[in-house]
């Protein structure tokens, strides 16, 4: 048997010493060494100890920024150490001149400052490079959920072994400690359901109730029922601040109502409160939702109403109505005659109705569009062969840009709900007719273009829809100008159908002669109520209502006049007959009837029992209503003011409410009269609202809660409104 044999060491073999091993380290190298070492804790560093491998380990010297220690010694530049950092992995060090090296990332080959002269720049740059992946290289590695090629080394098995990712070199703010609050996460979770339309049985979503579970383990789930009583109960909290509001309220409140059918043959009335409050601001607040079992009924409004005047305790206060959609005479009965026992009548009940605005024009518009049905296919079509083609629309395009068609309009396909999609794909495509025209010639796959008889209609609709899209426009505003601004844009459209009406070319005539008795019908219903907003406006006044009434009316247009004239003064004299308000400081004795004023204190100041001040009250009344009732004849005696394009009337009488005390109060319930019923998102609509099937599985209280707190909540600003998003999924 043979005795194995063992290669002896070369002659000049010698262990290395620690001094030798300190200056075998290049002088460029020592800030890297240290710099891994010391610096870079995060990086989990841990050089091999005696007891491990049986040698004796170096102390480092502590880093100098990043200039050489002194004690290392500068020659022996041919002995190089290994480099111990990761990313000597990923980089190679190139010289790019006399004591210029830089690094190159091996996998994109972009370079980096390594050293100049006896600087160096360290790796912290280098490390950032590979491990936030900046690198595209490694950046699409790590999309083919491929590891990171840079990985903090593990304490185990040394560099590149461990999986984390290097921590950061600074320290982070400890997030402060927030103690867990069941009742809290119960509260967040009834707020984000309202908020967002999120169906009740959501907390028995096997995906939700495990995504919590992960967020919180010690938060028990609670129930379809829990959570229903915690959203009525938001409702009710949210409640209580709104009716604050309108105890504070300083004059009357206006309410407008809009009818939503349902599958199931049920309608939902969505009333909304609209008023100024003491500081001059407008308000919008959802008021109810109620349940109309027969909303085809003539009583279904009246109930409506009364419920919500006696939900708020607002007897006495309402000032007007205005509903979504014609009532017939025995509805218009009904609700007359229950607002005469529970509020008193402004103007006998003049201002108490009124019809939407924007379903009126809704209307008007989708039977304008319906009567030139085949045309506006043609055209639809033709924009349909344009926009569902990329070729297609190439080689329109190119055509577009060979005729110099000046065109800025953006053709786009329209929404058959919404008809302003519809008069805003007309409009773009009359522009560009001549570029449909000539497309057959360039693309003849392109056929039945719209004839020039054709343009020529879709010309003359657009002309029409013109003054309807831009009224209706005016509503789809966050903040909707105040009801005084609707006159102006009201008689200008039924001055401008009336004439169109009656024209000699029978497709004009036949196209507006619809349009116009449709306006007509709201103009009779609601040119009063504008009006009477209009005077308010010291931009106009009366003026503005004779000049138009005189463009309209012609001959008779003395009498209407008149009727708006007698109704503002009429208006005028049911606020001066008002009582006056005491002051906080004053306060009437209910016993016998005796007037005193309090001191701050509690001490009494005054008394009176008889006469006295008892006479003095009527003195001022007589005396202050003398005085008041020149007020609107001052008013309006006063030359108008300039004209300009942003006025806010509101901040206008606000400012002027000591000059007419009792008219600035007059003019403050005017101004807050709504002309639609309808949130910003449905001015176009041209089908009526409907209730989805989840909400109609609810309870009508639940309905309410759930609707009426999200408007809360989101706090939405003078003419919006909140429509609940659609969810089909029952519970």
């Amino acid at each position: 048997m043979s005795t194995p044999t063992v290669d002896a060491p070369a002659p000049d073999f010698k262990p290395d010493t620690a001094a030798d091993m300190t200056a075998d380290i290049p002088t460029d190298m020592t800030t890297d060494i240290t710099t891994d070492v010391t610096t870079d804790i995060t990086a989990d560093v841990e050089m091999p100890t005696a007891a491990a491998n049986n040698q004796i380990v170096p102390v480092e010297p502590q880093p100098n920024n990043i200039e050489t220690p002194p004690s290392i010694p500068e020659t022996q530049p041919n002995k190089r150490r290994k480099k111990k950092s990761i990313v000597w992995e990923h980089f190679t060090i190139e010289t790019v001149g006399a004591g210029c090296r830089r690094a190159c990332c091996k996998q994109c080959k972009q370079s980096f400052a390594y050293s100049t002269g006896s600087k160096v720049a360290g790796t912290s740059h280098l490390k950032r490079h590979i491990a936030k992946g900046t690198c595209p290289v490694v950046l699409r590695n790590q999309e083919k959920n491929q590891s990171s090629p840079f990985s903090a080394p593990s304490k185990v098995g040394g560099y590149g072994a461990g999986t984390d990712t290097p921590r950061r070199r600074y320290r982070t703010t400890a997030a402060p400690y927030v103690s867990f609050d069941p009742d809290r996460c119960r509260d967040e979770i009834s707020r984000m359901i309202i908020m967002h339309d999120y169906p009740l049985n959501i907390v028995e979503h096997p995906g939700f109730v495990a995504f919590v579970q992960n967020l919180q383990p010690r938060f028990d789930m609670v129930s379809f029922n829990t959570v229903q009583g915690d959203c009525v109960a938001t409702y009710l909290r949210e409640k209580q601040s709104i009716q604050k509001v309108i105890e504070a309220m300083a004059g009357r409140i206006c309410l407008t109502l809009d009818m939503w059918s349902s599958c199931r043959g049920l309608g939902y009335v969505f009333l909304s409160g609209h008023f100024i409050d003491s500081e001059w601001k407008m308000h919008r607040r959802l008021l109810n939702v109620i349940m109309e079992p027969y909303p085809d009924s003539d009583a279904a409004f009246s109930h409506a109403v009364a419920a919500c005047l006696s939900d708020w305790s607002m007897e006495g206060k309402l000032f007007s109505v205005t509903i979504n959609q014609s009532l017939s005479d025995a509805a218009v009965d009904n609700l007359r005659a229950l607002l005469s026992v529970k509020n008193p009548l402004v103007l006998n009940g003049q201002l108490l109705l009124g019809n939407c605005l924007a379903r009126s024009l809704s209307s008007i518009a989708q039977d304008a569009l319906t009567s030139v049905f085949g045309t506006v296919k043609k055209v639809r079509d033709s924009v349909k062969y344009v926009k569902t083609s990329e070729s297609h629309e190439e080689k329109f395009l190119e055509l577009k840009q060979q005729l110099q068609v000046p065109s800025t309009k953006v053709l786009a396909i329209d929404d058959l709900t919404k008809w302003n999609t519809t008069y805003e794909m007309l409009l773009a495509a009359c522009e560009l007719k001549e570029v449909f025209s000539c497309l057959d010639t360039s693309d003849p796959d392109y056929k039945e273009a719209p004839s020039l008889e054709d343009w020529k209609q879709v010309e003359t609709l657009c002309t029409y829809l013109k003054p309807l899209f831009e009224t209706a426009n005016l509503l789809t505003v966050p903040t909707v100008p105040t009801t005084n601004t609707f006159f102006h844009e009201a008689w200008k459209i039924q001055l401008e159908l009336g004439r169109a009406a009656g024209s000699e070319d029978p497709f004009i005539s036949s196209l507006t002669k619809s349009m116009q008795e449709k306006f007509d019908r709201y103009w009779k219903s609601c040119c009063f109520i504008l009006a009477i907003a209009v005077v308010v406006d010291p931009r106009f006044k009366m003026k503005l209502v004779e000049f138009s009434f005189s463009k309209i009316y012609n001959e008779e247009a003395a009498t209407y006049v008149k009727i708006v004239d007698e109704g503002i003064h009429e208006l005028f004299l049911e606020y001066v007959a008002l009582p006056l308000p005491l002051t906080p400081t004053y306060v009437e004795e209910a016993n016998n009837g005796t007037v005193k004023a309090e001191d701050p204190q509690g001490g009494n100041l005054l008394a009176s029992n008889g006469l006295g001040l008892t006479d003095f009250d009527v003195y001022i009344m007589e005396t202050t209503s003398q005085q008041s009732k020149s007020e609107l004849d001052q008013y309006l005696e006063e030359s108008l003011l300039p004209r300009v394009h942003e006025f806010d009337v509101v901040g206008w009488w606000k400012l002027n409410r000591m000059k007419y005390p009792t008219l600035s109060k007059m003019a403050r319930d005017i101004l807050s009269i709504p002309v639609s019923t309808v949130p910003v998102g449905s001015v176009f609509d041209t089908v009526g609202k409907e209730m989805d099937r989840y909400r109609c599985s609810l309870r009508p209280e639940t309905v309410e809660a759930l609707i009426c707190a999200k408007d809360w909540i989101q706090g939405e600003s003078v003419g919006t409104s909140i429509v609940p998003v659609k969810m089909e999924v029952p519970i």
